[in-house]
């Protein structure tokens, strides 16, 4: 609530939306896949499982990055970085976003990553070998947590804030929500924020296999299974998504056409436990999302929700919704992309908040997919296996970090009062 006499802050809206994705390299594709439910989780082929329980992960097939860079540039990136800048590229585009047009220094960026993690453990087994090979004398500037934000930066030319978070698998919407206040505080005009990451090789899967967290399936497309009775784990994925969010007022006066409202962020930490989740704790970073958006309960009509296929996470997960949403989670629609597409650990959040402005334009719910029994710990309307047509005018995101840390997003139709 804004105190009388105080200013209102700006109302921030999102402009563009890029993703590259397990099933999906542009924004058109990725949506397609989500609402058919098409599974973008595979055999694992960036190495050899045969010593392993752990069969599937949810890969990026197809992507180049010369599409966007340059040969010299991709040789001084990694991964991620690249995945972040065509995502952010292609965001950009939707948007119309100039920086010829625009004041370069009221541009920021807000990039969640990991970290080159599959680099880490390759330079680890080269160091092992009788005779180590040479280092890559760029390989800090490849791999540390900040870069993907830092070359996102350096490719679209923006010169206002520039930062990373990490919040493990709430990071992707983290980043959003810090940028969404970062143009509040007046820091910038535009923001272009979201997440990435490159999490598919032996370091990432094993340590969450170890604490039990990974679904040992071995059938293509038939994992992760999101509130489902038989739920065995998440689907180790890669991935990035970007947002361009500005002011209404700056977006009307540059002509961009208005995707969505971010209407309200909040944030929580559990204070409980290194692994499992605390309901509770979840439940305080919706409430302040809906407070921060100034909206009550039932105005939210469909959550997109964290949804990972654990068996902690998504009775938890459904508890929360019903602490923070009472009598009205009973009658809202609740889905997991992660279902389709693998978790994309801090690329999550931000692919899934793209998805979330889709459901608000396109009038259509994407589906959880490989929900076959129902659980009674789990017990809400998980719009099971087919998307659903419905108009919808706000969606509640649900982001929730591996050890406590939670980020909560709201959107709703431009123009909505």
């Amino acid at each position: 609530m804004v105190k009388s006499g105080a200013m209102a802050p700006p109302r921030v809206v999102v402009t563009g939306l890029g993703v590259v994705t397990p099933i999906g390299l542009t924004v058109a594709d990725f949506w397609a896949n989500l609402v058919s439910g098409r599974s973008g989780v595979r055999t694992v082929t960036r190495f050899d499982t045969a010593r392993y329980p752990y069969k599937l992960a949810a890969e990026v097939d197809g992507f180049d990055p010369l599409r966007y860079l340059d040969a010299k540039t991709v040789s001084r990136t990694s991964r991620y970085s690249q995945m972040a800048i065509a995502a952010a590229s292609m965001a950009a585009e939707m948007a119309n976003l100039d920086m010829k047009k625009v004041r370069p220094e009221r541009v920021g960026v807000v990039v969640a990553t990991l970290g080159q993690v599959r680099a880490i453990h390759e330079l680890a087994v080269s160091l092992e070998k009788p005779v180590p090979t040479r280092i890559d004398p760029l390989f800090l500037h490849k791999t540390g947590p900040n870069m993907a934000a830092v070359q996102v930066g350096r490719h679209l030319g923006a010169r206002g804030p520039n930062s990373s978070v990490n919040s493990a698998c709430a990071s992707g919407s983290d980043a959003i929500g810090a940028a969404f206040n970062l143009i509040r505080l007046g820091q910038a005009d535009v923001m272009i924020a979201g997440g990435a990451d490159d999490t598919v090789g032996p370091i990432s899967i094993l340590t969450m296999g170890i604490i039990g967290t990974v679904s040992k399936a071995a059938e293509p497309g038939t994992a992760p299974k999101p509130f489902d009775l038989n739920r065995d784990g998440i689907v180790v994925g890669e991935g990035a998504g970007m947002l361009v969010l500005e002011t209404e007022d700056y977006a009307r006066r540059r002509g961009a056409t208005v995707l969505a409202e971010l209407a309200g962020a909040g944030w929580s930490f559990d204070a409980y436990n290194e692994v499992a989740p605390d309901p509770e704790g979840e439940a305080l970073a919706i409430r302040a999302a809906l407070g921060s958006a100034g909206l009550r309960p039932e105005d939210i009509q469909y959550v997109n929700a964290h949804g990972t296929g654990t068996r902690l996470n998504d009775a938890a997960e459904t508890r929360a919704i019903k602490l923070a949403l009472g009598d009205h989670a009973r009658k809202v629609a609740v889905s997991s992309n992660k279902s389709v597409m693998g978790h994309l650990s801090c690329g999550a959040g931000a692919v899934e908040a793209a998805a979330s402005v889709l459901t608000i334009v396109n009038g259509v719910i994407p589906p959880t997919i490989n929900y076959r029994t129902p659980d009674p710990e789990c017990d809400l309307d998980y719009v099971p296996n087919t998307a659903r047509k419905a108009p919808i005018d706000t969606v509640l995101k649900n982001s929730f970090g591996l050890g406590g840390q939670n980020c909560c997003l709201v959107f709703r139709r431009a123009g909505a009062a």
